[in-house]
């Protein structure tokens, strides 16, 4: 038989494994939402947050006087414990929740409360020495502590997702130099266009990055703004009047992370428009790295019934019926990533919507959307950073060939034989199927020696005036 301690909420009595440092209210959360199968536990920074915020809680009821020292020593060191990665898997409900996190907030509470009766020498649901709403909750709701828990686990996997959007960029940065004299054709609406280097092509993707890590980074100061001491709805009942000054003091001093206490907490506790924000921007990052992992697709394809441009490195075996078959498999999972985060963001935009009079109920699934958006595009990026981008090569006969091949030579060309030749030349280049450098040479316009010079890249490829030809 599994050893149980009986507890009891305004429901009534429950039977809770004597083992579990959670309590009645967690147990009813966990029977009320078996949604997604998945616990808050996936998310540890989460974790880590509720307990930062705990912990300055009773650090700042100590200093006010409204917690005595031994309680509140011992709510301290329990949220040390778990922001030191224990008791983790004591979080059990569920991420998707009804109560606008309530649940939460009160897993929580009881694993802090339980572990903390540990430390005095009690058994745990002894809540007449200690308990989870009189003394670790002190000063607080679900609707302060919650969203204040999302910005600090979100400011802290933004931070991470910029670290790795800063490999991925540093990436292609190399790969830019690496490929900075390799000639190719570049392409609009898919058709010939004018010539660049491959290292320019690279080098617009490590500007992309860079542009949308400095908009994170935006983002990331707009969800430093908290509304720790609101409690239920922004008037801060039940809170000392110093209580909000304090707590954030402390929190910021525990997290290292600048937090600042909005100027308005009844207009802060139900505005979410810093997650919609923070979304939005996500949204963006993932709608570029697709259209990058799309060129990286198509510059690869073939190998050589397409553009075959460059050399993805094999990852896998890409089909069970076509030997010798290789997949762009990297770029393809990045691409999905960003299709899901689109759609959190779609998702993010609805609950935030929907928040009614002074609370939003839907930021669990805010939360939800928002973690996976961070948490799938830092592994999208890593991976395609160490898997994809830097293994890539050029080929560069092929690529020399589509220059040399292509109607649109005939655009770097028209300053030294004229529009009316250039013209001449396009209509016969595409009846016949020479090449443009042939029948420039051909027709006499230019000699080998000025084509060579006039096609070197760094002719063709940035502003100046024509060369002059000997």
């Amino acid at each position: 038989m599994t050893a149980e301690r009986l507890e009891h909420d305004l429901l009534g009595e429950r039977a809770v494994p004597a083992s579990a440092y959670y309590g009645v209210h967690t147990l009813r959360a966990i029977e009320n939402f078996p949604i997604s199968g998945t616990p808050i536990s996936i998310y540890p920074e989460l974790i880590k947050a509720l307990a930062a915020i705990k912990q300055a809680a009773a650090q700042t009821n100590l200093q006010l006087g409204l917690l005595d020292a031994t309680r509140a020593s011992a709510i301290i060191q329990a949220c040390q414990e778990v922001r030191g990665g224990a008791l983790h898997a004591h979080f059990v409900v569920d991420v998707i929740q009804g109560g606008a996190g309530t649940s939460t907030n009160m897993n929580a509470n009881e694993v802090i409360a339980n572990r903390a009766l540990e430390i005095l020498g009690h058994a745990r649901g002894d809540y007449a020495q200690l308990h989870p709403n009189e003394h670790v909750n002190m000063s607080q709701s679900t609707n302060d502590v919650y969203p204040t828990a999302l910005k600090l686990a979100g400011y802290v996997g933004v931070q991470q997702l910029i670290a790795a959007m800063q490999v991925l960029r540093d990436a292609f940065g190399d790969k830019a130099r690496e490929f900075a004299d390799v000639l190719k054709m570049g392409r609009t609406q898919l058709q010939d266009a004018v010539p660049m280097t491959l290292g320019q092509e690279f080098s617009t993707y490590e500007e992309m990055l860079s542009e949308d890590i400095a908009r994170l980074r935006e983002a990331s100061l707009l969800i430093c703004e908290i509304n720790l001491g609101a409690t239920a709805i922004g008037t801060g009942i039940n809170a000392h009047p110093e209580y909000a000054g304090l707590v954030r003091q402390h929190l910021a001093g525990i997290t290292g992370i600048p937090v600042l206490t909005a100027p308005n907490l009844v207009e802060a506790t139900q505005d979410c428009g810093s997650f919609v924000q923070l979304s939005g921007v996500l949204k963006r990052v993932a709608v570029k790295l697709s259209k990058v992992c799309n060129d990286l697709r198509l510059l690869a394809s073939g190998p050589r019934a397409g553009l075959g441009e460059i050399n993805l490195p094999p990852m896998q075996a890409g089909s069970s019926i076509m030997p010798g078959k290789v997949n762009p498999v990297i770029p393809e999972v990045v691409n999905q990533i960003a299709f899901e985060v689109i759609g959190n963001d779609v998702t993010i935009s609805f609950a935030a919507e929907a928040g009614q009079l002074q609370l939003n109920a839907f930021e669990p699934i805010i939360a939800h959307s928002l973690f996976k958006s961070v948490a799938h595009l830092r592994a999208g990026c890593l991976t395609l950073a160490e898997r994809c981008v830097r293994g890539i090569s050029a080929n560069r006969e092929q690529l020399r060939r589509s220059v040399e091949n292509s109607i649109g030579l005939v655009t770097a060309l028209n300053p030294y034989i004229g529009y009316a030749n250039a013209t001449e030349i396009a209509q016969e280049a595409l009846l016949s199927g020479a090449s443009v450098y042939e029948l420039v040479l051909a027709r006499g316009l230019l000699s080998r020696a000025q084509l060579d010079e006039i096609l070197q890249p760094d002719v063709l490829t940035r502003p100046r005036a024509p060369i002059g030809l000997r």
